[in-house]
Order: structure tokens, then C-alpha cells, then sequence
């Protein structure tokens, strides 16, 4: 058994799911990632409107803790990855949630937190949601003003579950040494 969670978490477009998918790859240890998840849940509903969208977000969450629990009762290695928010910012506490799985299958967990300069990110974010790839169940359907942008990032400040954590700027991604982190996530799979 290799009871070891990784939890990725942070801000908008701060390159979560692309180093979620990246340090699979490396590691060897699956994933889930909360907006492919909910992509594939939604590929047969529409998505018509900002309400639905974030409905869908609560629905897509609860899948993704039913499919970790199983993993945990099995004993296996995961790596999740979201906007996970802490207690009070949505009617689902996301770190709650998490931590108590955590806390009822003795997992150890190793925390990324990514963050970064707001405004350089709301630029990010902003080219992001002209993506077509982005998907229709995860666009805000309306533009976000910086202001209200840089307010949901901070939502996602006080996002714990227990054990390590670090935190990563990703305002310029070559600053970042990404290589470290992968390093650290294998040691802590290996150990």
C-alpha cells in the first residue's frame, strides 16, 4: 500500500492541471483533475449558463471525492487537482472533504498551492476562455473584471488538508523550477 495523496491546488490559470498532468506522467501515479471531470460529466448535458456551470462544478467535486475514496480504500497513490476552496467560501466544504478522507484512510498528503500576480494571471485567464478547448462547462460566460478575478483567486488562500505544503508563483513560468517540484513529489511517493 502507498497511502500518499498529492493535492494540487490555487489560483486561475496558474498551471495547475498542466503540472497535474505533467507530474503523472513523471511519477507514475494517476489523476483527477476537477474540469476534465467535469468536461467528461457534462459531454452529454448543456451547459447553458454561469448558475449550471457551477452547479455542475458541486456535481464534478462529489464525483471526484467518490472516485478518491475508492482509490483510498484500495490503499493506492492519487493526485488531485482544483480551485479546492476552504470552509465558507461555497455550501461545500472542499478542504473539509478532503482532509477527512485524508484523516479516515491515514493517508500522508503533499500540497502544491500555485499562485502568482493576479493581474498577470487574469491576462492568462482571459486567453484562456477564448480557448475553444477550454469546454463550455467550465467558461464563466460572461468577462471577468480584474477586480472580481483577483477576488475569487483569494478565495482559494486558505485551502489546506494537513501535511506539506508549498507554495508556487507562477507569474512567470520560467522562474519556476518545476523540475524541484517533480523531484520532491517522487520522494514523497517513495518514501
Amino acid at each position: 500500500m502507498n497511502k500518499k495523496i498529492i493535492v494540487i491546488s490555487g489560483y486561475l490559470a496558474s498551471g495547475k492541471s498542466t503540472f497535474a498532468l505533467r507530474l503523472s506522467k513523471e511519477i507514475r501515479v494517476p489523476y483527477l483533475i476537477k474540469d476534465t471531470f467535469k468536461t467528461a460529466l457534462c459531454s452529454s448535458v448543456p451547459v447553458e449558463n454561469r448558475e449550471e456551470s457551477s452547479r455542475f462544478s458541486t456535481v464534478a467535486f462529489d464525483g471526484m471525492m467518490y472516485v478518491a475514496e475508492r482509490f483510498f480504500e484500495a490503499g493506492y497513490p492519487l493526485i488531485i487537482e482544483g480551485n479546492f476552496v476552504p470552509a465558507g467560501v461555497k455550501k461545500t466544504d472542499e478542504a473539509g472533504t478532503i482532509k477527512g478522507l485524508i484523516d479516515r484512510y491515514g493517508y500522508q498528503s503533499l500540497n502544491f498551492h500555485f499562485t502568482g500576480d493576479t493581474k498577470v494571471l487574469h491576462e492568462r485567464f482571459t486567453e484562456r476562455e477564448k480557448s475553444p478547448e477550454r469546454g463550455r462547462a467550465n467558461v464563466m460566460f460572461t468577462a471577468l473584471s480584474y477586480s472580481d478575478f483577483d477576488r475569487i483567486c483569494h478565495n482559494f488562500d486558505g485551502f489546506g488538508v494537513g501535511g506539506e505544503q508549498q507554495i508556487i508563483d507562477t507569474t512567470d513560468f520560467c522562474s519556476v523550477d518545476f523540475e524541484r517540484y517533480m523531484k520532491m513529489a517522487q520522494m514523497f511517493i517513495d518514501d
